[in-house]
């Protein structure tokens, strides 16, 4: 029986591949072609659309590149200017700091060349 049921299938896939290629002619015949002119025209149409969206395309890419770099240029601009800030502050506080601690010491010397003098003064009394 088995040997039965192979023949079987092949014959049926044979039938199938026959009907299927006699179908695709049968559909190619029904394809309604275009004209040599009509084809020329749907040419120039795809070439022209796909023309004009490269030039949108492009357009945008270079509107967007100066845009990025001027953008970038001015982050630049921006973080130097906040550094040079950043540090003059730091260079005013270590001088201010500087000039308090001079002044300190001039204070502590003052201090201390008062107490020489008033213990000079008692000692000549």
């Amino acid at each position: 029986m088995a040997k039965k049921e192979v023949k079987e299938n092949k014959n049926e896939n044979s039938k199938n591949k026959k009907s299927f290629s006699k179908d695709f002619k049968a559909e190619l015949k029904k394809v309604i072609w275009p004209t040599p002119k009509q084809l020329l025209n749907n040419t120039i149409a795809v070439i022209t659309i796909v023309l004009i969206t490269a030039i949108i395309v492009c357009i945008l890419d270079l509107v967007f590149k100066t845009l990025n770099e001027q953008g970038v240029d001015k982050i630049k601009e921006v973080v130097t200017s906040m550094n040079t800030t950043q540090e003059q502050n730091t260079e005013n506080e270590q001088s201010n700091t500087q000039t308090n601690g001079e002044s300190l010491q001039t204070d502590e010397d003052a201090q201390n060349i008062e107490v020489v003098e008033d213990s000079e003064q008692n000692n000549v009394e």
